[in-house]
């Protein structure tokens, strides 16, 4: 299971140390951020995610309506639409920002990445838990999708366009629509997420690339197989087909092993009279 995140810091002491942290998380993930007033200032995602507190806090209150109108003015302001309801973790840095999209029963873990245009959605209208759930130090690529009540461990990178529907174990890479799994780490400890996610590999070209070689060892052997019968490709399609090669390839092959063959009864016969 992904591990759950940490919860907010109280009072506005709090506040103000959770703020430094995801500034400081900002700092750490993008080189182009230089200045604390920089980052205050430009980042629409650091800006989407102190609403977003906000409103969750309304939103725990029972101040409902209140905490979707402020949620509704931070998607307007930030490009970023979080639901009041989503609960979301220390030093996350939505990068960008502009088209994320998290629903009311998502969790985000600490210390995760997330690219502008990522989905965490629902698949059922029933009151229930139905958004995904991101562990720690997780890497989400831009426009991926995470649909449902999935868990995602801790460590894992989304690949970006990828659809996920499944559950992604710890410290794996998952590409593609639908995502699968191509790749998994053994790491002991799970800190901030790789930043080096454009080096996925590609599923494609590690299948094509299995056929292509599997398809030169079927033409060796038979390129083999022609040399023993000394026929015409054709003509071996047609004996293969009739399967009147079977005594001539296993002669042929007592003779490359110098085992005598057995002889016959026809032969003994013949033999002995």
């Amino acid at each position: 299971m992904p591990s759950p995140p940490s919860r907010q810091r109280s009072g506005f002491l709090g506040f103000v140390q959770d703020a430094v942290e995801d500034i400081r998380a900002v700092q750490r993930a993008d080189p182009a951020a230089r200045t604390f007033a920089e980052v205050i200032s430009t980042y629409p995602g650091l800006h989407a995610l102190w609403l977003h507190r906000l409103a969750h806090r309304l939103w725990e209150k029972g101040h409902r309506l209140s905490a979707r109108i402020l949620s509704h003015y931070n998607r307007h302001m930030t490009g970023v639409e979080i639901h009041p309801g989503a609960v979301i973790g220390r030093r996350v840095f939505i990068d960008h920002g502009m088209g994320v999209v998290i629903g009311e029963t998502a969790v985000v873990g600490d210390d995760c990445l997330i690219y502008k245009g990522v989905v965490l959605g629902g698949t059922t209208l029933a009151q229930t838990k139905r958004h995904p759930t991101i562990g720690q130090g997780v890497t989400i690529g831009s426009n991926a999708c995470i649909l449902g009540a999935v868990n995602i461990g801790d460590g894992a990178m989304v690949g970006s366009g990828s659809v996920v529907i499944k559950d992604v174990d710890q410290c794996s890479t998952v590409v593609g629509i639908p995502g699968r799994i191509v790749s998994k780490e053994q790491r002991k400890s799970v800190g901030y997420p790789d930043l080096e996610h454009d080096r996925l590999p590609d599923p494609l070209q590690r299948i094509v690339r299995d056929l292509l070689e599997h398809i030169d060892r079927l033409s060796n052997r038979l390129h083999i197989l022609e040399k023993i019968v000394d026929v015409s490709p054709e003509e071996l399609a047609e004996k293969l087909e009739r399967h009147e090669l079977q005594d001539i390839l296993e002669q042929e092959f007592l003779k490359a092993y110098e085992v005598p063959a057995v002889e016959s009864d026809d032969e003994k016969k013949s033999g002995t009279g």
